[in-house]
């Protein structure tokens, strides 16, 4: 009696073995969505109510970012980032009580109460962390573009940690911002930017709250 009951129990073991994946199979396998669903600011200055969406897909170590706009001041490039707090706390989309200055925009500067500080630029290279000098994509004639990048998650989290020593992605806790209106844009002088970098070039047009939305095994 103790010889079969010691080999039902291995067959037991083994049939549980084959059917129950390794913990670290299911790492690999689970596939986790992130959206922003982005909505229109300063509208007064573009005339037109930007809006879309940014989704990011993780699978492994694969992160595609991809990024629908519409309603885009037409035939020039614009910037976008993801922007957040360096002490890692939620950062949110600035709205007209972050108008300051009370000129009726908000501008860069005047996003980073609610929003903190740009940190990922969603370029033709994003783990360079390059902001001022990638390549951003341009709407078309009709005020609309598609991006989309696949990279590495591991070279864009080492990137990111060099640039912000002991912080990670959190893109739940990140809002992602469009920019951009043409330069011939009449701003008052108390529209600002970072630097050098002209006001029309970083004024804030669309932003939307990065919110996870799914994960599962498998594709």
């Amino acid at each position: 009696m103790k010889i079969h009951a010691v080999r039902s129990l291995a067959l037991v073991a083994g049939i549980l073995a084959f059917i129950a994946p390794s913990s670290s199979l299911l790492a690999q396998s689970t596939r986790t969505v992130y959206v922003a669903h982005l909505k229109p600011m300063n509208t007064n200055v573009t005339g037109t109510r930007t809006r879309g969406e940014a989704r990011f897909t993780i699978d492994g170590d694969k992160l595609t970012i991809q990024i629908d706009v519409h309603g885009l001041p037409p035939s020039m490039e614009h910037w976008q980032h993801f922007h957040g707090f360096k002490d890692g706390h939620t950062a949110n989309c600035a709205t007209i009580a972050d108008d300051v200055n009370h000129d009726g925009i908000i501008d860069l500067i005047e996003t980073e109460k609610a929003s903190g500080v740009t940190m990922v630029p969603f370029t033709a290279d994003p783990d360079n962390m390059d902001v001022a000098h990638g390549t951003y994509p341009e709407a078309n004639a009709n005020g609309d573009y598609h991006y989309q990048k696949t990279v590495s998650l591991k070279a864009l989290e080492a990137a990111f940690g060099a640039e912000f020593p002991g912080k990670k992605l959190d893109l739940d806790r990140r809002v992602v911002y469009i920019h951009g209106v043409p330069a011939v844009s009449k701003l008052p002088s108390t529209v600002v930017s970072l630097g050098t970098v002209p006001a029309y070039v970083t004024l804030p047009i669309a932003c939307g709250r990065i919110e996870r939305v799914s994960a599962h095994a498998g594709k």
